[in-house]
């Protein structure tokens, strides 16, 4: 069993902006592979179902960003899953626009939902790192990461998550490398 976290906030206002591209791609997954309707449970919303017949559990936790790490362990500790079981779909300003990468274990690099978790079960986990740019004046980011994309960027976007989505059986089955290789990201590197 694996559980795929996806990280934002919740309420209707935050549901397009960039910090929740996680639980964009969290959802497209539960609509691709006709997941169980999310419910309500650990401090989250869990959604059950499998890809490529490995049993996944799907999160979108409901602490706010900087406390999602709360929702993360409640599921570990329910569901009695390790680090090495668990996937998380995040935003990353490091990254262009609908640049991928995956990783495990490391830094949270300055993200308050990778910090919350890393301080509830440890950095091990694998993560799924989402470019969405960062603004030019560093004063601006969390203006940035609490609106929208751009229109320019949200067909990118779009795409990007609808191919998580297709890739993801090989990156369920631990082919993390074969996983990014298939990605038409954006921009080209």
């Amino acid at each position: 069993m694996l559980l795929l976290a996806g990280l934002g906030n919740p309420g209707s206002e935050y549901a397009q902006t960039r910090h929740n591209v996680g639980f964009m791609a969290v959802d497209e997954l539960a609509h691709r592979y006709s997941f169980l309707p999310f419910k309500d449970k650990l401090k989250g919303q869990i959604a059950t179902g499998s890809i490529d017949n490995q049993k996944i559990i799907l999160l979108k936790p409901m602490t706010f960003m900087n406390l999602s790490g709360e929702s993360v362990l409640a599921v570990c500790s329910f569901y009695k899953l390790k680090p090495a079981d668990i996937i998380v779909f995040h935003d990353d300003m490091d990254l262009p626009v609908g640049k991928i990468k995956v990783k495990r274990g490391g830094s949270a690099g300055g993200h308050n939902g990778l910090k919350s978790i890393d301080s509830q079960i440890g950095p091990d986990y694998l993560r799924v790192r989402i470019g969405i740019g960062r603004p030019e004046n560093k004063k601006d980011v969390v203006d940035w990461v609490l609106h929208p994309f751009m229109e320019a960027d949200q067909k990118t976007i779009a795409d990007i998550i609808s191919q998580i989505a297709e890739y993801a059986p090989l990156l369920v089955a631990g082919n993390d490398q074969t996983f990014m290789n298939r990605l038409t990201q954006f921009p080209k590197s």
